[in-house]
């Protein structure tokens, strides 16, 4: 019926044959005729009762040896619907699925939006080609409406909405800014709330009192530059990594919505310091200091973020983690010639989600699980904006060159950040999707 075999240390592996049945994670097994053909008697019963129970002692066991060693880092790669899958209702899962060919014109154009920077603006600055605009992602299992700015105007009414982290966040609230366009054009108020106006930004929407905002927090927690050298775009620096920044963490408690995102700065030469003391550092290499790894700071990073929001003592927010956007740059690191060129998405096939950007979107997703059970008892929602695995595959949505203007004497190219019209504009349409559902809760959870 099985056998059961010690592969690796610590995990039991169990392989049936094929009369025994594996239905929803529970475990049948064929009756043979022969069994079936037992006398009736009091000690065939018995036998029977007990072997009976000698079973389902035998599969229990069994499902949990297996349930035990399925974890999705025990593998080179995974889909992320399978950790989504423990906490989503059955409906239909808008983050698995394919990106289609779509035809008809994006939503805006870098004519059309006034509001677009450079460093997305792609076209104005000479992106020869334009299909990496003509495709839409599609789920499995439904259909994403596309976005009504109207609509989405219509549900912020009165609120405020900010994105805490850093310039792939200013993406995609660039990207919501342009959508929004169409229908309403804000006031820039940056001025009254920061020196910093370039990266701190806010916008008014007037006509719908709805507020929009970006803090700029690469790290979400304290950080300050430790390169006697000083900062450069890979000069080491020092995280606080108990500390949330407080430029969001002063500002957000009053927001009704905040997206928080952090990936990309994770990678530079960090030192690491916990209740105030240098606990080691990641890529450093400083003589007898203790080499930390980048996942460690990453995970502390959220977890504190976390912490913070629950315990302002007037937030009410729905907290939405947009996960790890990876970058693809080949041909070379991004210090070292790196490019995307590409002019296509990869299939499902082609691309799967393993190595550091695995990593990185687990130790995201086990906090904000942690965070979503701790919210609960305060009555906070903490919410996954699942994008890693749809963006892993899309190289072709890159600026590469085509993010800086040609004048400027820079030779690195962009595979980080998105262009704009493009495909983070998904990332919008999930977040309008996601609202929509969080009013249908509480409408249902009022009736």
């Amino acid at each position: 019926m099985f056998k059961i075999q010690e592969n690796r240390p610590n995990c039991i592996h169990i392989n049936l044959i094929p009369n025994a049945k594996f239905l929803t994670g529970h475990y049948t097994m064929k009756v043979y005729a022969t069994e079936l053909s037992w006398r009736i008697t009091p000690y065939n019963t018995q036998r029977k009762v007990s072997l009976l129970a000698l079973i389902l002692i035998l599969f229990a066991f069994i499902h949990l040896l297996t349930n035990n060693c399925q974890s999705p880092l025990l593998f080179r790669y995974f889909k992320t619907s399978d950790v989504r899958g423990i906490a989503l209702e059955k409906k239909c899962d808008i983050f698995s699925g394919n990106w289609v060919p779509h035809p008809e014109e994006p939503y805006y154009s870098n004519e059309s939006c006034h509001l677009m920077i450079d460093q997305h603006n792609c076209m104005k600055l000479g992106r020869p080609d334009k299909e990496f605009m003509n495709w839409r992602w599609k789920p499995n299992e439904c259909e994403l409406p596309l976005f009504n700015p109207a609509q989405f105007l219509e549900l912020v009414r009165g609120k405020s909405m900010t994105f805490v982290g850093d310039s792939v966040g200013r993406n995609q609230m660039q990207s919501l800014l342009c959508l929004l366009s169409s229908v309403a054009y804000p006031e820039d108020i940056s001025h009254k709330y920061s020196s910093n106006t370039d990266y701190f930004k806010r916008y008014f929407y007037a006509d719908y009192r709805f507020t929009l905002a970006i803090f700029w927090s690469p790290f979400l927690v304290k950080s300050s530059d430790a390169d006697p050298n000083g900062h450069s775009l890979n000069s080491l620096m020092n995280l606080y990594l108990d500390e949330a920044d407080e430029a969001w963490a002063k500002e957000v408690e009053n927001f009704d919505y905040v997206i928080v995102s952090a990936g990309q700065w994770f990678f530079r030469p960090l030192i690491y310091n916990e209740n105030s003391k240098v606990i080691g550092c990641h890529k450093c290499f400083i003589k007898n200091m203790t080499a930390v790894t980048k996942y460690y700071g990453y995970r502390m990073a959220f977890r504190t973020a976390f912490r913070t929001l629950q315990s302002l003592k007037n937030y009410k927010g729905i907290t939405f983690l947009r996960t790890f956007s990876p970058s693809h740059f080949e041909n070379g690191d991004w210090n070292k010639g790196g490019n995307c060129a590409r002019t296509r998405p990869f299939t499902s096939q082609e691309m799967k989600l393993e190595g550091y950007a695995m990593e990185f979107y687990l130790t995201q997703v086990e906090e904000l699980r942690a965070a979503e059970k701790e919210g609960t008892k305060r009555g906070l929602k903490f919410r996954l904006l699942d994008t890693t695995e749809i963006m892993l595959l899309r190289p072709d949505g890159h600026p590469n060159q085509y993010g800086q203007s040609p004048h400027k004497n820079v030779a690195v190219n962009d595979c980080v950040h998105w262009c704009l019209p493009g495909p983070v504009d998904a990332w919008n349409e999930f977040l309008l999707y996601m609202m929509k559902t969080e009013g249908q809760r509480s409408l249902q959870g009022r009736l």
